[in-house]
């Protein structure tokens, strides 16, 4: 089959995208996001902090240099050390699977860098060895200075070079510059021993926190795994393999078993089963038939599918998780965007109260001396240096953290640690969170008096020995007995139906209700229809005998958890699924919820989560909980994502 890769058109607005690597300062993003915004030619410029992306939208294509060139030199001036790398155009990914493999690769060794700064490390650990040294041992006044000085060299110096080179380029009233003053002051009143400590703990703090953003990082980049990287269309009377983006809509494509889908769209001709858990956390395969709509992000599973693109790639379900993971990081913390704005005015303002501290006092005040007030100025330069809100609680939260991580749990930051504190709803995705996303045999119904459940299911195992669905496995499980090969002839799967098959000698049908219909079985009540599960109908010899109930099983901790955050005063909880509705209220109603919300795709999540942000007499944060891909928008658009 012959392969290559179509080029996509161009849109009126391109976009640009920069990977700033060595980004660690998000008061540093606020001004480059605020800088490029200004420039002539730029549409808007969003800087997002947690995958280290500058994303400009141009308005003149053909200025796109200029613009790019002055947007690098911005971005280099504002953060010492900063690296910028252009890496393609688009969302989150390129126009092209070279840029991309650019993009990812150039992202994954930064983080691979910052999370394994040995030389780092080693050079706290020797400056932490001196400063130990000077406080334990007894030396003359000249050889304590010189242990002080080399350990503060080794913990220090980086930062005072930082406050030297922002002062140069006009930006003066930072972290650095407050750090660099405070204990450069400690050292000139000579309290040595405090100015090494306090620079000790400001840079151990900047380590936990930029290892813990980078860990976040990596997390959130694993959502570009369901990225389709390719679509097969007719060109010419031959199939070829062509970038996502250049499809059109009512193009036709063809998705392999295996392949990801690449578009939405409606199925022409073909069935199959879909894996969409990716996209709505459903664990169970969806089977699928001409006329039927799928999303993009999906797996095909075994047939072949011809489908018809229903819209453009830009608007994919897929494409929209990508700019919802985007848009939700960028607009995630309101009280970070309140902290740098605020910083803009209160960091000048502590200074110019620390140098009205240290001199008005002593010409004021009789008997009060300048060396007195000179180290009152300087402690409370430390306590009110806006780094020092994260440092100067470091012991308390860094206690917190480092208990949690003890417990597997890895805070992305202390900022979501204290918001812990005021949170009045918990919202739960369902399979993988509250339940264990493994389905076992709830309920075999035997539909006669001729037959045992025990022999209903024994058919049914035997029926589906061949089968790798997750329904079929959880069937043989339950049986949990040898089966056979030789008892079983004639074996056919029928896709999104179930399985005929002839086990010791009898007709056996095995499947949902579309296969019952379509081979003329007669089912005597509707019982099952009070089931909440996967319902498997099995016919012996074209009668019909029973059926057996496949479910997803609560996690055995699940009802104490939801016990646990009522004894802690979180006033309501909430479940957000893609599941049926039918199963969904089950689990809703045997842990006791307060709503539950059905049947969802990842950006109806994030719809309802807003929804629920704007409720009247709600004052406190939400926390959202869960564990796939599909999660990744709404766990970052939440107050707290767990």
């Amino acid at each position: 089959m012959a392969e290559h890769i179509i080029k996509p058109k161009v849109s009126k607005i391109e976009k640009k995208i920069l990977l700033l690597k060595g980004l660690s300062c998000s008061n540093c993003a606020a001004k480059i996001e605020k800088k490029v915004s200004e420039i002539d030619g730029v549409e808007s410029a969003v800087v997002d902090f947690v995958s280290q992306k500058l994303i400009i939208e141009l308005k003149d294509k053909d200025s796109s240099k200029k613009i790019i060139d002055q947007a690098k030199s911005i971005a280099e001036s504002i953060e010492s050390g900063l690296k910028v790398i252009e890496i393609g155009t688009g969302n989150y990914k390129s126009n092209n699977s070279h840029s991309h493999s650019l993009e990812s690769s150039e992202a994954d060794e930064h983080i691979h860098e910052d999370s394994l700064n040995k030389n780092e490390i080693i050079r706290l650990l020797l400056g932490f060895l001196l400063f130990l040294t000077g406080i334990i041992f007894k030396f003359n006044p000249a050889a304590e200075l010189m242990i002080f000085l080399l350990a503060y060299a080794f913990v220090g110096s980086e930062v005072v070079v930082r406050a030297a080179k922002n002062i140069l380029k006009g930006q003066v009233f930072d972290e650095n510059f407050l750090m660099s003053i405070a204990t450069i002051g400690a050292f000139a009143i000579g309290e040595y021993a405090e100015g090494v400590a306090v620079i000790l703990f400001y840079q151990v703090g900047e380590l936990v926190q930029n290892y813990a953003v980078n860990h976040s990082r990596n997390s959130i980049s694993a959502l570009m795994d369901i990225r389709p990287d390719f679509a097969n269309i007719k060109f010419e009377n031959q199939m070829k393999r062509v970038s996502p983006e250049s499809v059109n809509i009512g193009d036709i494509i063809f998705i392999k078993p295996g392949e990801r889908v690449p578009l939405d769209g409606k199925v022409i001709s073909g069935s199959s089963m879909l894996d969409t858990s990716a996209i709505t956390g459903e664990s169970v395969p969806r089977s699928i038939k001409p006329g039927e709509e799928i999303l993009s992000g999906s797996i095909n599973k075994n047939g072949v599918i011809e489908a018809e693109v229903t819209r453009a790639f830009g608007e994919s379900t897929v494409s929209k998780i990508l700019e919802l993971v985007q848009n939700a990081s960028m607009n995630k913390a309101p009280t970070e965007k309140f902290i740098t704005k605020f910083s803009r005015i209160y960091t000048p303002f502590v200074v110019y109260i620390a140098l009205a501290l240290a001199i008005i006092p002593p010409i004021l005040i009789e008997g009060a001396t300048f060396s007195d007030w000179i180290y009152r100025a300087l402690v409370f330069l430390v306590v009110s240096c806006p780094c020092a809100l994260v440092i100067s609680i470091p012991l308390g939260f860094f206690g917190g953290i480092g208990g949690a991580s003890k417990a597997g749990i890895l805070m992305k930051g202390s900022n979501y640690l204290e918001a812990l504190n005021n949170v009045d709803t918990v919202v739960f995705d369902k399979t993988g969170t509250l339940t264990k996303g493994v389905f076992k045999v709830v309920k075999i119904h035997e539909q006669s008096n001729d037959i045992l459940k025990e022999e209903l299911l024994e058919y049914a195992a035997y029926s589906e020995k061949y089968s790798n669905h997750p329904i079929a496995q959880s069937i043989i499980k339950a049986y949990d007995k040898k089966i056979p090969e030789d008892s079983i002839k004639d074996y056919e799967e029928i896709s999104g139906h179930g399985i005929k098959a002839i086990v010791k000698g009898k007709l056996i049908l095995s499947g949902n209700m579309k296969l019952m219909i379509k081979e003329n079985i007669q089912i005597p009540n509707t019982s099952f229809e009070n089931d909440s599960g996967t319902i498997i109908h099995i016919a012996i010899d074209k009668i019909y005998k029973g059926y057996i109930v496949i479910s997803d099983e609560l996690k055995d901790d699940a009802k104490l958890a939801v016990d646990e955050l009522r004894k802690l005063g979180v006033k309501k909880l909430v479940m957000f699924t893609g599941d049926s509705k039918s199963v969904a209220e089950k689990i809703s109603n045997e842990l006791g919820l307060d709503e539950v919300y059905s049947e969802l795709l990842p950006h109806q999540k994030v719809e309802k989560l807003e929804i629920l942000e704007k409720k009247e007499k709600r004052k406190g944060k939400i926390i959202f909980v869960g564990d796939g891909i599909n999660d990744a928008p709404v766990l970052v658009r939440a107050d707290v994502g767990i």
